[in-house]
């Protein structure tokens, strides 16, 4: 396994490409930090902040799974770019179709109650907090500590004792079964939220 001896140049394509190549696990650290806030705001445009984070996560994965087949001809931040954006485009239609729903149903909530933020809110929450509990607990404990606590997934592994690469896909399993479990309201509730799901 590669070692880095000095601070990693993050725009030292051939450097990166060979460090992951080396399977240097603190590299894909440093990339992973590196582009998955920006990632995750690229995706955004395109499909729900939860997708989005799916979609980051699942290209992580799938970089550190290919690695040893990366080339320094196409840079890797355009290689990551261009994975999630194709990604996004292929659910761009389902998420339409949850705008639409999610338009519909407060425009209902707004003709029935006189202030519906409050119903819709508590309802919602009691939802929320029922997926969650339905996650299993090592899925659950590695989702909070990340959105709950903000800790870096290189933390998480640390507290864990278990590797980033553990702790990435525990975190992708979260949200895929929080997607499911709240496929019928992730309009309304990263509405309300404020994407902070």
């Amino acid at each position: 396994m590669g070692n880095i001896t000095k601070p990693l140049d993050i725009n030292d394509n051939n450097t990166v490409i060979a460090a992951l190549k080396d399977s240097d696990e603190q590299v894909f650290e440093e990339v992973y930090r590196h582009y998955f806030s920006g990632l995750c705001a690229f995706c955004s445009q395109y499909v729900t902040i939860i997708e989005s984070e799916e979609i980051v996560q699942d290209t992580m994965m799938w970089l550190w799974e290919n690695r040893s087949s990366l080339i320094t001809d196409l840079t890797l931040k355009t290689l990551l770019f261009t994975i999630v954006k194709n990604k996004a485009l292929n659910r761009i239609s389902h998420h339409e179709v949850r705008r639409k729903v999610h338009q519909e149903i407060a425009d209902k909530y707004e003709k029935e109650f006189s202030s519906p933020d409050f119903y819709l809110e508590n309802e919602l929450f009691l939802l929320y907090d029922k997926a969650l509990k339905k996650l299993p607990a090592e899925f659950r404990e590695a989702y909070e500590l990340n959105r709950k606590y903000h800790l870096t997934h290189k933390e998480i592994a640390q507290k864990l004792n278990v590797s980033p690469q553990t702790v990435n896909y525990r975190i992708s399993q979260a949200l895929k079964i929080l997607r499911v479990e709240l496929k019928d309201y992730l309009p309304i509730l990263l509405l309300l939220y404020n994407f902070r799901l």
